[in-house]
């Protein structure tokens, strides 16, 4: 029963397009999350996708069987940018940086941050929230998401800082060595269900990891990346979970 529940959620993920950026959205007044919907045909999964994330994390299905997740993130980003909703850092375009699930390889993309965390895990929100996004041959989507507390600096966020440029869409090289481990949690517990992108075109069919257990940064790290946002926040509300299983692993 438990594996072919596993099975099942697997299934749930197809493949999902990346959001696209043809019509202009965002966080704030007539374009925020709750007209999405309406304003493109494209968008209209925001407004009636059954599987939309975010989501409140609770009343999880507890699996005995074994579903290892390995990553090996080992190949050093390659450029950070502002893209007007988001600080993002970009992947080259390599099999050194991949997660391997059931099998399954997925390779690194990019990874972005959103402020307040957008998932919640028994209604706690994070002041912060990691998105590493990973595709696989396909184009099949796993995101591993990383909620972010306030604690000790962290010093691979440190690292990439230095290359930032916060005018909009001003990419920048990576110039120091990353240690993308860094930014994942030691202890590697994680919550497992289908979901969607968190942003327009909102599509279905995104495998979601989230991790149990926070990293740290430093209020000041933190507040780098708000004051980015003009300290506004970019996280789409928590969104009806239509009865999905959750897999606490």
């Amino acid at each position: 029963m438990k594996k072919l529940i596993w099975g099942l959620l697997c299934c749930c993920a197809g493949s999902a397009s990346y959001a696209n950026n043809d019509v202009h959205w965002g966080y704030q007044g007539e374009v925020s999350a709750e007209h999405w919907g309406a304003l493109s045909d494209q968008y209209q999964l925001c407004a009636t996708g059954k599987n939309q994330s975010p989501i409140n994390i609770q009343g999880t299905y507890h699996s005995t069987d074994q579903h290892p997740i390995q990553i090996d993130y080992a190949e050093n980003p390659e450029n950070i940018v502002f893209n007007g909703h988001t600080v993002q850092v970009n992947a080259k375009n390599s099999q050194n940086n991949k997660v391997t699930i059931d099998g399954e390889n997925y390779y690194l993309k990019q990874f972005h941050f959103h402020t307040p965390s957008e998932n919640t895990i028994d209604g706690k929100q994070f002041p912060l929230e990691i998105h590493f996004v990973n595709a696989n041959a396909q184009g099949q989507l796993t995101v591993l998401a990383v909620m972010v507390e306030n604690g000790q600096a962290n010093p691979e966020w440190t690292k990439l800082w230095k290359d930032f440029k916060a005018q909009e869409n001003q990419t920048k090289p990576i110039t120091s060595q990353i240690q993308l481990q860094n930014l994942l949690p030691t202890t590697r517990e994680y919550y497992r269900f289908s979901g969607s992108l968190t942003t327009p075109p909102c599509s279905e069919g995104v495998n979601w990891i989230v991790y149990k257990n926070p990293i740290t940064m430093s209020q000041d790290q933190i507040q780098m990346l708000q004051k980015v946002l003009n300290f506004q926040h970019n996280n789409r509300p928590v969104q009806v979970q239509n009865g999905r299983i959750v897999i606490e692993d």
